[in-house]
């Protein structure tokens, strides 16, 4: 494997209603954990953070008139029953799994603390980071550069709808380019719609590489923590 520990980022509407991304669908999370039990069996210590935008997104919601603040909590809240799902599907997979909060909600879940954390990956357990960085105004891909870089993984892995970045909207633009690979300033620069500034900064400055890679082709986990070149990687310039 090119990778031992990845940190898996992915979408609450990835585990939501193919046509809506509302929801829960158990479909879709039990193909999830399918092929996130595949990299656990080969050796690989995995972490993931799951978004919550299945169930309500913050900064969307603010816009009708809550506070911002509150409006964030409740999507950090979206994300941990997202977690849960996760870690119930995963068991099924006969995986052993750790849900830890960044908010801390000690009747379903354990607080997140980095060294409990490590000892779980290195125990073999799936780690599924939810609540977010457990402050609002910043989203679930900054969550996931910042646990990525404190538990020391080698790679974050972007699952998303495409198969990689793109210069503008594929399903738009027909003349749309897709990268292989980006630096991180390019991303900034270019204003890419991969992850938000913060997050691209924070993997900017630990060094760690991103890989963007579409979720819904079966086995493209695996096949990137194998090292095979799927999606768009962002990387510092050689």
């Amino acid at each position: 494997m090119s990778y031992q520990r990845v940190l898996l980022k992915l979408s609450g509407e990835a585990l939501g209603d193919p046509e809506t991304g509302h929801g829960i669908d158990p479909a879709a999370v039990s193909v999830i954990a399918r092929q996130v039990a595949r990299v656990a069996r080969l050796g690989a210590e995995v972490a993931l953070v799951v978004g919550g935008g299945n169930i309500l997104r913050g900064a969307t919601f603010s816009q009708s008139g809550a506070h911002r603040a509150s409006a964030d909590y409740m999507g950090m809240l979206g994300t941990v029953i997202n977690a849960l799902a996760l870690s119930n599907a995963l068991e099924e997979q006969g995986l052993e799994t750790r849900v830890l909060t960044a908010l801390e909600i000690r009747q379903v879940a354990e607080p997140f603390v980095r060294r409990r954390a490590l000892a779980h990956l290195e125990k073999g357990r799936v780690v599924i980071l939810a609540g977010g960085t457990g402050n609002p105004f910043f989203t679930t891909d900054t969550a996931a550069a910042l646990r990525a870089a404190e538990l020391g993984c080698e790679v974050l892995l972007k699952a998303t709808k495409v198969d990689g970045v793109y210069s503008a909207d594929p399903k738009k633009d027909p003349k749309a380019q897709r990268f292989v690979e980006l630096t991180y300033m390019q991303v900034l620069e270019r204003r890419l719609k991969v992850m938000d500034g913060t997050a691209i900064t924070l993997c900017m400055e630990n060094r760690l590489p991103v890989v963007v890679f579409d979720l819904f082709v079966e086995g493209n986990i695996e096949r990137v923590v194998k090292g095979e070149l799927l999606g768009t990687t962002i990387r510092s310039e050689q």
